[in-house]
């Protein structure tokens, strides 16, 4: 019979695997950053949240916030370096305004981490004090990072069509969001399974919605696309939008 830590160990992997894909799910938009030599309307924003999100779950994951957190450790690690390295490239090929953002964004996001880190290992004692705080955290960032795909599904609900939600990322965001919920049950760990179960009804949702329009909204987008042509309006991209909602990190 598996024991529960072997168990959690290899949900864990997996959820690492799974969050991994997820983290290089935006190299295409990169890649025609580098192609263009220029970042047109792609914003950073979605990124400079994730980094954030990584520093307080890898935080989160050291022994004396939160013992037996190696695997949240590794792939927040890892999603920190990738994010850092997107943003480098947003750097180089933005312009002046955007340099600024990503600049003084990461800093504000460093002199926050910070305080939350002096905070935690100054004031307060014990592993169940520290978890509590930096837990709190971690979920309501991670909350706050559930809320863009819902401009995402209001697109789809509107214009009754899926072409700007990307069924992959949403297939693979709920069923990285179903591991890590695993993953918190087998070993109880309120704050991962919080965030993460957040998550898993996101992602259904967007399956959800995903579903019902492509059987239903095929029709319309002929109606659309037979009508008398007009100044066609800006619309994101289906490589813009895909990098809008970051993975369920742990």
């Amino acid at each position: 019979m598996v024991s529960a830590d072997l168990a959690r160990f290899i949900v864990g992997v997996i959820g690492n695997v799974i969050s991994f894909g997820l983290f290089l799910s935006p190299l295409p938009t990169f890649y025609q950053i580098i192609k263009k030599k220029s970042v047109e309307e792609f914003k950073p924003d979605p990124y400079i949240a994730t980094v954030l999100n990584c520093m307080f779950w890898v935080f989160y994951g050291m022994p004396f916030v939160h013992p037996d957190s190696m695997l949240v450790i590794t792939i927040n690690s890892v999603g920190l370096v990738l994010e850092m390295i997107y943003l480098t490239i947003f750097f180089i090929f933005a312009d002046y305004r955007g340099r600024t953002k990503v600049c003084i964004s990461i800093l504000i996001e460093l002199i926050f981490v910070s305080i939350v880190i002096h905070i935690t290992t100054l004031a307060l004692h014990g592993t169940k004090n520290r978890s509590l705080l930096v837990g709190i955290v971690c979920d309501i960032f991670n909350v706050l990072m559930y809320v863009s795909p819902l401009t995402i599904m209001k697109k789809v609900i509107q214009t009754r069509s899926v072409k700007y939600m990307p069924f992959t990322l949403s297939l693979a965001n709920f069923f990285n969001g179903c591991i890590w919920t695993s993953y918190a049950l087998i070993k109880f760990d309120i704050y991962i399974l919080i965030c993460n179960s957040i998550g898993v009804v996101s992602g259904l949702l967007q399956l959800f919605i995903y579903a019902y329009y492509s059987m239903t909204g095929s029709k319309e987008e002929e109606i659309i696309e037979k009508e008398p042509t007009k100044e066609p309006t800006k619309e994101p991209t289906k490589l813009q939008l895909s990098v809008v909602e970051g993975p369920c990190k742990v």
